[in-house]
């Protein structure tokens, strides 16, 4: 398929190959990898929802695998419009969507995996985290922050995804890299236009005064969970257009891999769908 081999181009040029080494100053947030049109762009994603589509058919019709894409971000990077873009042609039966935020009470009584493992998508069906089990790894309280902490929770995440894929859930990881300069244009745009007033929090700003602290985190984070059955994506995230095709490649890319088919009908059944046909046929209105 063309349009997947442009994806495997586009897609593999984000996707962290040996987290050991992973820097995120070696990812630009601004990157648009040589497509300088925005209606390209919107061509290419458009073209993207439709090979989206029949491939999500084909996953829910062989009902053998889960797909699991996990988003996380800074505030205003665009979780919400990129899911809403790219997965506008997918059959809503074959795909559910999770947003984690602040956790209940419940959820605090609970080992840190159990509220988004409630939410993990069944055989056949593409499951979307907006935001996920790694925020234990960026926000957690102050008299956790141990280097043992951190270190038995990156293992618990590599271990929980392992057994995750050796159970048929593949998935694909994606980090929207955002600059701060893009951020605070952003935030100011929530401010200055009543129509997006309700999505602007205090705490927004009050975060971007431990910017370095969380881009240090999601490195670490990064380096430390980024694996060949569950790898991340570090995609930029200051062009919106640009980040809608970049994440739409590499699903696409991921869905290609799987082979994905319609089931066959073996000759047993072929008889019995020819016998139903001439019983609909002989039967009139």
């Amino acid at each position: 398929m063309k349009l997947a081999k442009k994806a495997l181009k586009l897609a593999d040029a984000f996707r962290v190959k040996h987290g050991g080494s992973f820097r995120l100053k070696d990812y630009d947030p601004a990157d648009i990898r040589g497509i300088h049109s925005k209606d390209k762009a919107n061509e290419l994603l458009q073209q993207s929802v439709v090979v989206l589509q029949e491939l999500q058919e084909r996953l829910y019709a062989q009902d053998q695998w889960a797909v699991l894409l996990i988003f996380q971000a800074m505030d205003a990077a665009g979780k919400d419009s990129l899911i809403k873009h790219v997965m506008s042609g997918v059959n809503p039966e074959g795909c559910d969507v999770a947003s984690f935020k602040q956790p209940s009470a419940e959820e605090l009584d609970h080992d840190f995996l159990w509220r988004t493992t409630r939410r993990l998508p069944q055989r056949g069906k593409i499951g979307i985290f907006n935001r996920s089990y790694y925020e234990e790894v960026l926000v957690v309280p102050s008299q956790l922050l141990t280097k043992k902490i951190w270190k038995e929770r990156f293992e618990d995440i590599r271990n929980f995804e392992n057994y995750l894929t050796r159970n048929g859930v593949v998935i694909r990881k994606f980090f929207l890299h955002v600059s701060k300069e893009e951020q605070k244009r952003r935030f100011l745009d929530r401010l200055n236009e009543p129509e997006k007033n309700w999505k602007f929090s205090e705490a927004d700003v009050r975060e971007r005064q431990h910017w370095d602290d969380y881009m240090n985190a999601y490195e670490e984070m990064i380096q430390h969970t980024s694996t060949p059955e569950a790898p991340w994506y570090v995609v930029p995230a200051d062009h919106k257009w640009f980040t809608h095709i970049a994440v739409s490649s590499a699903i696409i890319q991921t869905l290609e891999e799987m082979d994905l088919q319609f089931p066959k009908v073996d000759k047993e059944r072929r008889k019995q769908l020819e016998s139903a046909r001439q019983a609909l046929l002989k039967s009139g209105k």
